[in-house]
């Protein structure tokens, strides 16, 4: 949605009836009423509902969902008893099935609207579990006295209040009753009030929580968080600051490295608790796999990996490949990197830093390097804001064939015009990563050629 400007809250406004017209990926159902749209949360296409308007904006009006008098059927009973007011999920209320097919049309749609590019085929969908499936989460933390508790979980929707939660159903079975427990352990300290986020991480070894602590945890703090990891079988940490001040809570006991396998390629990645790794692990395993597919790696083959982090796709592809060359803007991730490659036994890596938002980084990445910078194939794994500055480098580098991997729609559709339009590639496939079920958040693949 946007005109967000100009916002007027409604109160009192009489209960009107619609049919929904169309949803959006948030879980939003949209109607037209005398000219004028009306976005409903919790709405869905082809119902008859019954709203109420909420609030008043220039090109559109937001509303409560009142009733439903024909049903879609595609509507399910959301299992979660917070959802509508939790602001973790937003189509709990969707099939799976429909999920799918409706991030599937606004990638579809947002390559036609913003790029004006069509792939040659939609690839089918890459899923896994539907629930049970986060194993990284930042949950936020809030000492409320009107209740007289800590309440810690994700925020409202719409909100910086954070929900009122026992448990989450989208949270790795280790992490699924974590907010409720949480909230009784911090309740109990002293610093209840000065803890404002716990970061969660679930590795194949070892599940680690990192406390956020604005003031320093007492004696009596201390022992009690003991306990606790002792009792749930943890590693805890505590961060006084910024990333680099993360200290373990006992040393040689909780600051021992964590790591997940990419079985299929016999691979072991070492990361940190606050470390980015891709939060579904099956959804993780099956986008490597289709990466190298697209791919298509031969023995002869120099492939450049950039975003590359801690080498979620760079070892896979070595694996297979003359050489790999992995690009990351965080010095600390290229360590990690090198560290896993070393790990694993694969001596035909290479991982450099480079910010790649950067003109001038971006195109000196590549500099000095043996045969003149050239590279058969890439793969992209950007941040939000996308690859746009590096798109024209890989052309100039002789990349014959490049893998896109997007978390965000609306930036792969940007550089997919760019690669077409400008650079001369084909888009050959898009497709649907289902990283974040009964959620708006969309991830995607995409392969692009040039001859």
């Amino acid at each position: 949605m946007s005109g967000r400007r100009a916002v007027r809250r409604l109160h009192g406004t009489a209960t009107e009836t619609a049919e929904v017209i169309d949803t959006t990926p948030d879980g939003h159902g949209i109607a037209s009423i005398d000219g004028k749209r009306v976005f409903i949360a919790g709405a869905l296409r082809g119902e008859i509902v019954s709203l109420r308007r909420v609030r008043a904006r220039r090109n559109y009006d937001e509303a409560e969902l009142v009733g439903v008098s024909a049903v879609s059927a595609d509507r399910v009973e959301p299992p979660c008893s917070v959802f509508g007011r939790c602001g973790g999920c937003s189509l709990q209320h969707l099939s799976g099935t429909a999920q799918m097919a409706l991030k599937e049309a606004d990638l579809v749609e947002t390559l036609r609207r913003i790029g004006n590019v069509s792939p040659g085929r939609v690839m089918p969908a890459v899923a896994g579990p539907a629930w049970g499936y986060r194993r990284r989460a930042r949950l936020a933390v809030r000492f409320v006295a009107g209740k007289g508790r800590v309440l810690v979980g994700f925020s409202e929707r719409g909100s910086s209040k954070v929900t009122e939660m026992e448990r989450c159903h989208v949270l790795h079975p280790r992490l699924a009753e974590m907010p409720g427990l949480l909230s009784e352990l911090i309740g109990g300290l002293s610093v209840a009030g000065r803890i404002p986020q716990v970061e969660v991480a679930v590795a194949d070894n070892a599940v680690a929580l990192v406390f956020r602590v604005l003031d320093e945890p007492t004696a009596g703090d201390i022992q009690a968080l003991r306990r606790f990891r002792d009792q749930h079988d943890l590693r805890i940490l505590l961060q006084r600051g910024g990333p680099e001040q993360i200290v373990p809570l006992d040393s040689g006991r909780d600051d021992a490295e964590l790591w997940y396998s990419l079985p299929e390629h016999e691979l072991k990645l070492g990361f940190l608790p606050v470390d980015f790794i891709q939060v579904n692990e099956m959804v993780n395993r099956r986008m490597v796999s289709l990466a190298l597919d697209l791919l298509q790696p031969t023995a002869a083959m120099r492939v450049v990996d950039l975003f590359c982090g801690i080498g979620n796709f760079s070892l896979p592809v070595a694996r297979r490949v003359a050489q790999v060359l992995g690009v990351e803007g965080s010095a600390a991730m290229v360590e990690r990197a090198r560290g896993n490659a070393q790990r694993n036994g694969l001596e035909n890596t290479t991982f450099r830093a480079a910010d790649l938002s950067s003109p001038a980084e971006a195109i000196a990445w590549h500099t000095g390097h043996e045969r003149g910078g050239s590279f058969d194939a890439a793969l992209l794994d950007p941040p939000r804001a996308g690859a746009a500055v590096v798109l024209p480098v890989l052309a100039r580098a002789g990349v014959s064939r490049i893998v896109y991997v997007s978390c965000h729609p609306a930036t792969l559709a940007r550089d997919a015009g760019v690669l077409v339009k400008d650079l001369g590639y084909r888009f050959k496939a898009a497709g649907i990563l289902d990283m974040f079920p009964h959620t708006g958040h969309s991830e995607s693949i995409g392969l692009f050629e040039k001859d």
